[in-house]
C-alpha cells in the first residue's frame, strides 16, 4: 500500500479515514466497521466545534446563510464529512434553513428567497438550494419540503441545462458555480427517490461541464477562470476542477473522454509525498465575527505541503477514473 494512503487511513480525522476506506479501498459503507467509523465522526472534535455555538433550542444564533457558521453551511459541511444520517438533533438547523427559503405552511409552502426573472430566464443562485437539498438527503433529514425544493430548482434551469444568477441581460449560458451543486444534489435526489423526471436534467446539466472539458471556454478553448484549476477545500459554493470531477464520479461520468484533461491536471499537482496541496482557501479561522469565518482549520494552504482533505478527494477521483490503485 502506498504511504500516502496509509497516512489517510491513520489520519486523526475520522472523516478522512472514512473517505479513504470507501472511495480508495472501496469498502462497503454499510459494513459494521464503516458504520462504527461514522459514529466516531459524530463524536469527533471537528464536529463538536462546528456545532459548538448552538443554543438550548439546538439553533445557531446567525442568519442561516452566514458564512461559514450559519445553519445552512454547518449542515452542508457535516454532509460532506460523512456525518451519520438520522440525527434528530439537527432538525432545528434544518428548520432554520427552511425558514430562510419558505413562508406559508408545510402543506402550502411559498419559496420566499429573492429570485430575479429577466429576459425569460430565472436568475437564481441555485447552489444555495442545491447545497440544502444535498445536505438534507445525506443527513437523513429530507421530507416533503425537500421534495418541494427539488421541484422548484428544476424549474429554474436555463436552456443549456444549468443554472445561473447573473443579472446582466446579455448573460446567455449557465454558471459553473451555480450548476455543479444542484447537479450533485439532484443526482442524489434521483438515487434516493427513483424519480424518473430527473435523469434528463442530470444529463443536460452534466453537459455544461463536459462540453467545456471541465474548465475551458466553448468559444476559444481558453481557461474560463484561473480559480477553476486551483485546488481548495472546503468547496462551499466555489467551483474547481477537483470538485467538478468529484461530482462527475458520483454521476458515473468520470470515464467520459472530456474529463481526461482535467484529470491530467489533477495528477500534475501531485507532490513528492504522493499527496496534493490546498492552493487556495475561502475561510478564515477566527473566534471573532467576520466574513468567511470558520470555527475549524482545514489545513491551510501550501504549494509544498499536502492537505489531507484535498488528497483524499483527489485520490478518490483518480481511483474512480482507474488512474490510481492502493
Amino acid at each position: 500500500m502506498q504511504q500516502v494512503v496509509n497516512d489517510l487511513l491513520t489520519s486523526k480525522e475520522p472523516s478522512v479515514q472514512y473517505l479513504a476506506r470507501r472511495n480508495i479501498l472501496l469498502e462497503d459503507p454499510g459494513s459494521p466497521a464503516m458504520l462504527s467509523l461514522q459514529e466516531i465522526i459524530r463524536n469527533s472534535e471537528r464536529v463538536a466545534s462546528l456545532l459548538s455555538e448552538r443554543n438550548a433550542e439546538g439553533r445557531l444564533p446567525y442568519h442561516p446563510y452566514t458564512k461559514w457558521v450559519g445553519a445552512h453551511w454547518v449542515l452542508t459541511i457535516l454532509a460532506d464529512m460523512e456525518y451519520p444520517a438520522g440525527d434528530l438533533g439537527l432538525i432545528p438547523l434544518r428548520e432554520q434553513v427552511y425558514g430562510y427559503f419558505f413562508s406559508g405552511t408545510r402543506e402550502n409552502p411559498t419559496h420566499k428567497r429573492r429570485i430575479i426573472y429577466s429576459k425569460g430566464l430565472v436568475r437564481a443562485c441555485a447552489s444555495i438550494e442545491g447545497n440544502a437539498i444535498y445536505a438534507l438527503l445525506k443527513l437523513g433529514l429530507a421530507d416533503s419540503m425537500t421534495e418541494y425544493l427539488a421541484d422548484t430548482v428544476m424549474g429554474w434551469r436555463w436552456p443549456d441545462g444549468g443554472w445561473n444568477c447573473d443579472k446582466k441581460p446579455h448573460a446567455s449560458h449557465s454558471s459553473f458555480h451555480e450548476t455543479l451543486i444542484p447537479l450533485r444534489a439532484l443526482n442524489l435526489y434521483a438515487k434516493k427517490t427513483g424519480d424518473p423526471r430527473v435523469q434528463h436534467v442530470l444529463k443536460d446539466a452534466a453537459e455544461v461541464f463536459l462540453q467545456r472539458r471541465m474548465f475551458r471556454r466553448l468559444t476559444d478553448g481558453e481557461l474560463i477562470d484561473p480559480h477553476f484549476i486551483s485546488l481548495h477545500y472546503p468547496y462551499y459554493w466555489h467551483y474547481n476542477i477537483l470538485f467538478g470531477l468529484k461530482v462527475m464520479a458520483e454521476l458515473g461520468c468520470i470515464d467520459d473522454p472530456r474529463c481526461q484533461e482535467a484529470l491530467d491536471m489533477i495528477e500534475s499537482k501531485r507532490l513528492p509525498d504522493g499527496g496534493f496541496p490546498a492552493e487556495r482557501r475561502y475561510y478564515t479561522v477566527t473566534d471573532h465575527p467576520s466574513g468567511n469565518r470558520s470555527l475549524v482549520n482545514w489545513g491551510g494552504t501550501s504549494i509544498k505541503k499536502s492537505n489531507e482533505w484535498i488528497t483524499v478527494d483527489a485520490l478518490s477521483v483518480l481511483t474512480a477514473a482507474g488512474r490510481f490503485s492502493a
